[in-house]
């Protein structure tokens, strides 16, 4: 399976993610810079990782959200190709109407950077089939903007249909986020966003595996992660 993560200026997660893919599937994914307007043909994952795309100014995301590459990514969402966007990729997803709803500042209004813990709420997904339903894992979280909201009819069809796909567990919701949602996925189930960092807890070096589940299930090496 291929993988791309897409750069722009002000992401600084993006070696990171890097490491995570490489790490998990064996091979280096493609990097694609935000002037760029096309993927390769056979890209079967694209990630836009966290930071402060242009330095948050406007909204978290905003800016970002109208680079060439956008257009290039709601093409390639269209034909079912997996989107994974992590903190900033999140709020990027969310302001380019490819996610519902809206990330806000954090209830304390203050930036969070810590351990919490996930609840899997949906594990049916191509970015969950390494968990449990219900299954409690450790997630590192990074955010001054991760207050996550949406008015009662979408959220009312989002918890419906599934797109709830992580909650902030245990009383340990780091920010405010309505229902504990920590993350969600599109209609259709190829795009998700969520803040928490799981390339950040992959392996031993990192003091734990549990966010290694993800990227096994969305680069199908599921079987060979277990």
């Amino acid at each position: 399976m291929k993988s791309a993560v897409v750069q722009l200026p002000g992401l600084n997660r993006d070696r990171d993610m890097i490491a995570a893919l490489t790490k998990i599937s064996g091979k280096a994914p493609v990097t694609v810079w935000q002037t760029e307007t096309e993927f390769p043909d056979d890209i079967d994952l694209i990630v836009i990782p966290g930071g402060f795309s242009y330095g948050d100014y406007l909204r978290c995301g905003a800016i970002a959200a109208r680079m060439p590459i956008m257009q290039a990514i709601k093409e390639k969402a269209d034909k079912g190709v997996k989107v994974l966007g992590v903190c900033n990729g999140f709020q990027i997803l969310v302001e380019a109407g490819m996610l519902p709803g809206a990330l806000m500042r954090n209830a304390s209004l203050k930036f969070v950077c810590k351990e919490v813990k996930l609840e899997v709420v949906n594990a049916e997904t191509d970015f969950t089939r390494a968990y449990e339903k219900g299954q409690i894992i450790r997630c590192p979280v990074a955010h001054h903007d991760g207050n996550y909201f949406a008015d009662a009819e979408t959220l009312a069809s989002m918890e419906g249909n599934g797109q709830i796909v992580f909650r902030y567990a245990e009383g340990t919701n780091p920010n405010g986020s309505l229902n504990d949602i920590a993350g969600v996925m599109n209609s259709r189930g190829n795009v998700l966003g969520m803040m928490p960092h799981p390339e950040n807890l992959i392996e031993a070096a990192h003091g734990g595996s549990d966010g290694r589940g993800l990227f096994a299930s969305a680069l199908d090496v599921v079987a060979a992660a277990a």
